[in-house]
């Protein structure tokens, strides 16, 4: 039987805001649940109830209450609390204190702190400006922006007036922002003339202007300068601007007094999201005000133990889920980090170095980023006092085995380690942590309260202990209002509910284990299948994580007769190169570990491996390479000059 690698204790049960909505819950409705297991149970089986008592217990300012629950026992056509009406903005900016609400870090500049008093006039004298623009209720607004302060402020204030916001990287190209504004035809578009990463300064002021001219819908640009401290002798009234664009601190200079919300439907549209469109356009998906919030509050504040106490910094941009979900921290009353510039600038020890000198409580980050530290020989535990330092929370790929133990050896030895998975698809999560519960290595602890996650297989059957589709079989508030533009409600079906029956196809292969968490294989839509043997590629970068020559890896397959062949890409230490010999002895490790099913039938060198800006390992771009299939839309891979290499290996592939 697998150990646990942490244990909470019982003061940190006791104190969880988990165990206090556990006892709140358990008063209302005359049960004792005990356990986070029993706590699940219920929540899934009594879900209507739950959430609505979800909403009752959650902080959520509503102006008039709901009529209904849920409309419809169709998965597809549910819509959650019908009548309740509300705004986004308000509750997170429900704190007014001199307490920080956002800590801005960027390379090479000046810490920003912002308190909640300072924001709400910021937000106000924002929303007043965009208020005499013309922006209303439904309106799109684009932003074009890095993770930094001026974000926030034009979101809250974008949505305090009932509108919609949606933002990209500004480290996408030109044909990536088209192809996601264009679909939403934004009115404003919100854009800054510079930014940087890894020590240097990027301009893309004339891309912004560009994809501003092919949007007609745009009537102005508001543009952020590279490094702004929000100090009121700093700003410019005098600043000469056009007609159609106007400087932000302009913006905040407007008188700001009280901020007039807009209240909206729960339902009614809050952000644009997208798909990663590494294979076709992105698809524009539409989430709401309410289930955004009410889903949030759950997983921050009961899953995540997020209090007005915490300090959080998650190392994201402004075009990944993880944003909105940061920021959601401030319905909270925590202070919430913001941090804008590559992760291991000038060094792999960055944020380690803020997570000790702001003595941080929760620190979001990737597999990827730990395994540069791990490549660098960090002893973080050595070099780093984070005693204040609660929760590590990772994303964006599965956190395997490995990891757990590297945490653990050399980062902090008692500390929660919070995997999590969901997505850009719900906004929020179906599997994470819980204070309740031990943490095993390599597994997220389990399913989300009120999700009512399975695993099926081909025949619609749910399957323990092995792998298969992750299925949610009940709705759930912040499933998506739909998909944004024409047969906008087409897509949205064919995504989600066209595969089984009026149940949540999220299209990601996992496993639940007999501790009842949940390993991640990796996308059903990229999984192997050699022989006609399903393998989730996350078996595989297991095994090849242990080995200390290699930095990265890729899984793809490639179709030869009526067979599928498995195909291997390896970056190596610098001045390794890939022979016969060791290739030999990567094969034999992984089918000690796993199968001979699993050996890969190619190996390759390469120098890189391509990743969306989130620092996901884009396989669908690989396979369709493989395929001699056309990667539409490269812009959403950052390092897409890599791609070639992969175009020159399918050539050796075919003559093969």
């Amino acid at each position: 039987m697998i150990k646990p690698v942490y244990y909470p204790s019982k003061e940190s049960i006791r104190n969880s805001p988990m165990s206090e909505f556990l006892e709140w819950l358990e008063e209302r409705v005359g049960e004792r649940f005990g356990t986070y297991e029993a706590l699940h149970r219920w929540s899934v089986e009594n879900y209507e109830m739950f959430w609505q008592l979800l909403l009752e217990y959650a902080p959520i300012r509503q102006s008039e209450y709901p009529s209904a629950i849920l409309n419809s026992s169709d998965m597809f056509q549910a819509k959650w609390f019908t009548g309740s009406k509300l705004n986004f903005a308000e509750t997170l900016l429900r704190v007014r204190s001199d307490k920080i609400a956002i800590v801005s870090h960027r390379e090479n500049e000046k810490v920003v702190r912002i308190s909640y008093n300072e924001l709400y006039e910021y937000v106000s004298s924002a929303a007043n400006c965009l208020r005499k623009i013309g922006v209303k209720k439904g309106d799109r607004v684009a932003g074009v922006i890095s993770n930094i302060p001026e974000t926030v402020v034009m979101m809250l204030a974008v949505t305090s007036l009932g509108a919609v916001w949606s933002s990209s990287s500004p480290e996408f190209g030109e044909t990536a922002i088209l192809d996601r504004f264009e679909q939403i035809e934004p009115l404003l578009l919100v854009g800054q003339k510079e930014y940087s990463y890894n020590g240097k300064i990027f301009n893309i002021e004339e891309k912004i202007r560009n994809v501003r001219n092919k949007i007609p819908s745009v009537k102005k640009i508001i543009w952020t300068e590279k490094y702004f401290d929000f100090r009121k002798q700093d700003i410019q009234s005098d600043s000469i601007i056009a007609d159609d664009e106007i400087l932000f601190q302009n913006i905040i200079s407007e008188p700001a007094g009280i901020l007039e919300y807009y209240h909206i439907e729960f339902n009614d549209p809050l952000y644009i999201m997208y798909s990663s469109g590494t294979t076709g356009k992105p698809k524009c998906i539409v989430h709401g005000a309410g289930g955004t919030l009410l889903q949030h509050f759950k997983e921050l504040h009961l899953h995540s133990s997020v209090t007005e106490s915490s300090k959080i910094l998650f190392f994201t941009t402004c075009g990944w889920m993880m944003w909105n979900w940061l920021v959601s921290s401030l319905m909270l009353g925590a202070e919430v980090h913001l941090y804008d510039g590559s992760p291991v600038y000038p060094n792999t020890k960055k944020l380690w170095d803020i997570a000790e000198s702001e003595k941080l409580t929760h620190l979001g980050i990737s597999p990827k980023f730990l395994s540069l530290c791990r490549e660098d020989h960090l002893n973080i535990a050595e070099t780093h006092r984070l005693d204040n330092l609660q929760m590590i929370l990772s994303t964006g790929a599965p956190l395997t085995e490995n990891y757990y133990y590297y945490i653990y050896d050399s980062i902090k030895k008692n500390i929660h380690i919070s995997s999590i998975s969901g997505g850009t698809d719900i906004i929020s999560c179906f599997m994470l942590g819980n204070p309740l519960s031990p943490v095993f290595p390599g597994e997220i602890q389990g399913p989300g309260l009120g999700m009512a996650v399975e695993v099926w297989d081909n025949f619609y059957r749910p399957v323990y202990h092995r792998q298969g589709e992750l299925i949610c079989v009940k709705s759930f508030p912040s499933m998506p209002i739909g998909f944004w533009g024409e047969n906008g409600w087409m897509k949205y079906f064919d995504a989600y509910f066209s595969y089984y029956d009026n149940v949540w196809r999220h299209g990601d292969y996992i496993e639940q284990t007999p501790t009842g968490g949940f390993l991640v294989y990796g996308r059903s839509d990229t999984t192997l299948n050699p022989g006609g043997v399903r393998i989730g590629t996350a078996e595989i970068y297991n095994v090849l994580e242990g080995i200390p020559e290699i930095t990265d890896s890729l899984l793809s397959s490639v179709p030869e007769g009526d067979d599928i062949k498995v195909c291997l890409f390896l970056v190596l230490k610098v001045g390794m190169k890939l022979d016969d010999g060791f290739a030999d002895q990567i094969k034999q490790k992984i089918k000690k570990a796993l199968s001979p099913r699993h050996i890969p039938s190619y190996v390759f060198q390469v120098s890189d491996i391509p990743r969306t800006i989130n620092g996901k390992k884009v396989e669908i771009a690989v396979s369709r390479i493989l395929q001699k299939m056309e990667v539409t839309n490269q812009d959403s891979i950052v390092n897409r000059e890599c791609l070639e290499e992969f175009h020159k290996i399918a050539g050796l592939i075919k003559k093969a």
